[in-house]
């Protein structure tokens, strides 16, 4: 007959309830086994088993059951990991980077139609672009940080909440019995919150070996590509078809099934088990998102300066002149509103198939260091035939040089930055990363105009020389440390 049990007893050390008179039920130390088997046939208790009994064995292997998927280096947080296994994960990921690609470029297909119908000037519509650059360039880094301490699931979740009430709102603008131009630099406001992109670069390196992860960051860029194909079609066909709300309707709904599967399908976290262990301790206070000391101190870091600086200097440039095509298009190359729209399109196959299948192939073939001296020559070399440039021909030939250049160095960089910082801190130091593009269409359009009016075209392509001359000498002197793994 079995002695009653303390319900509340404690089930530290691995002990299960102890019976006195149960000679089956024994405390377990963390390397014990089963208790012995009560008898020969496949799960039949003995006469004086219980049901308590089979709850042991089920208790026993519900770890295994729940770990079959975890990934590695992820010990025990696969608990926190929902429903879908990471291959799942990943994939939905890539699926949700595209819906927001593809709806940001409709996005930027409908504002110059939008602001041209509202009466707003060149200079009111530079003032549209730097909000939002500045909004995304400011919050960028404390998103990181929410999406460090709140998890995936629900930073995904609030970034396309955000982009459903920046479409409204463009909806509401394209009202004529509404007060248009108001409406449309409110649309501004909630790009603050709109950084799809490093929580999906978190999910991916969070969830990924060090060594997978360059590959994985790639096939991003394969996203982006897809977005800027499909959102430049799909807006400019809408607006000519059905007028300017329509693409706003439909990036609207996009956004809203994007919210719908971010809050029922992502895993609330991807961190894995070494990030608990620095949580603190239950009642001590939970460090704050804006904290900016804690986000500046990851720039101190051991050789995070050094690269950042790399991966900033090293675009900078080139992201000056992509700032300016929109303007060098119709100046310099003489080129109509669909052959940009060709190029344009052009550029992102190009994205896609270098991030999608080429990086992948470089990063398994070649080191990081090696994938990143080589990215700032072929910088180099692109400078020398921009500089020298004078047809839309001699463009073609130089684009695919500056387009493998761009992507391998921001992927690159990227992987060397999340390994750097410890794996509670990687959606603040992909949020810094997000950080770069828009300083560069903060900077951009007046430094770009500047420098476009002096000195004409050749001018970039003398920058780019002299910027990653001083780059490579840099990396040549002092090579960059391979890391293999987060640091502890």
């Amino acid at each position: 007959m079995h002695s009653k049990t303390n319900p509340e007893a404690p089930w530290s050390s691995g002990c299960w309830p102890q019976r006195k008179a149960s000679p089956g039920w024994c405390c377990l130390g963390p390397s014990d086994s089963a208790p012995p088997p009560r008898s020969t046939g496949l799960l039949a208790p003995a006469p004086s088993a219980s049901c308590s009994d089979l709850s042991w064995v089920l208790l026993r292997r519900l770890p295994r059951m729940q770990g079959a998927w975890a990934p590695r280096d992820q010990g025990e947080s696969h608990s926190r990991m929902g429903a879908l296994d990471r291959p799942l994960v990943i994939l939905l990921t890539y699926v949700l980077a595209t819906i927001e690609f593809t709806c940001l470029f409709m996005q930027f297909s409908i504002l110059p139609y939008l602001s041209r119908n509202l009466g707003l000037d060149s200079i009111a519509f530079g003032y549209l672009q730097t909000i939002f650059g500045v909004l995304q360039l400011l919050c960028g880094p404390v998103f990181g940080r929410f999406a460090d301490q709140h998890g995936a699931r629900a930073a995904l979740t609030l970034s396309f909440l955000a982009a459903l009430v920046l479409y409204l709102l463009l909806v509401a603008a394209s009202n004529p019995a509404l007060p248009g131009v108001y409406l449309l630099f409110a649309s501004r406001l909630p790009g603050a919150l709109m950084h799809t992109m490093p929580v999906a670069q978190m999910v991916i390196t969070d969830l990924l070996a060090p060594e997978e992860r360059p590959e994985a960051l790639g096939r991003l860029g394969l996203c982006f590509g897809v977005g800027v194909i499909l959102g430049s079609l799909l807006g400019g066909t809408l607006i000519s078809a059905y007028g300017i709300q329509c693409p706003a309707i439909l990036a609207a709904l996009a956004t809203l099934l994007g919210a719908v599967l971010s809050f029922t399908c992502i895993p609330t976290s991807t961190k894995g088990a070494r990030t608990d262990a620095q949580a603190p301790p239950p009642g001590s206070p939970r460090a704050s998102v804006f904290d900016l000391k804690a986000i500046a101190s990851l720039l101190r870091l051991p050789d995070v300066p050094r690269i950042f600086l790399v991966k900033v200097a090293s675009t900078f440039p080139s992201g000056l002149f992509m700032i300016m095509f929109s303007i060098i298009s119709m100046d310099f190359f003489q080129l109509e509103a669909a052959q940009a729209g060709y190029l344009m399109s052009f550029f992102g196959l190009l994205q896609m198939v270098t991030q999608g299948l080429v990086i992948g192939w470089l990063s398994s073939h070649f080191s990081e260091e090696a994938l990143l001296r080589a990215s700032v020559l072929v910088f180099i070399v692109v400078g020398l035939a921009m500089a020298s440039m004078s047809s839309i021909f001699h463009f073609c030939l130089l684009v695919p040089g500056l387009v493998l250049s761009l992507c391998t160095l921001n992927v690159v960089t990227d992987s060397m930055l999340t390994k750097a910082v410890s794996s509670s801190d990687t959606g603040t130091m992909l949020g810094l990363c997000a950080s770069v593009q828009p300083l560069l269409r903060t900077l951009g359009p007046t430094l770009g105009g500047l420098l476009y009016r002096s000195f004409g075209v050749p001018i970039f392509g003398h920058v780019q020389i002299a910027v990653n001359t001083l780059v490579l000498l840099l990396l040549w002197r002092k090579p960059m440390p391979q890391r293999k793994d987060k640091v502890r």
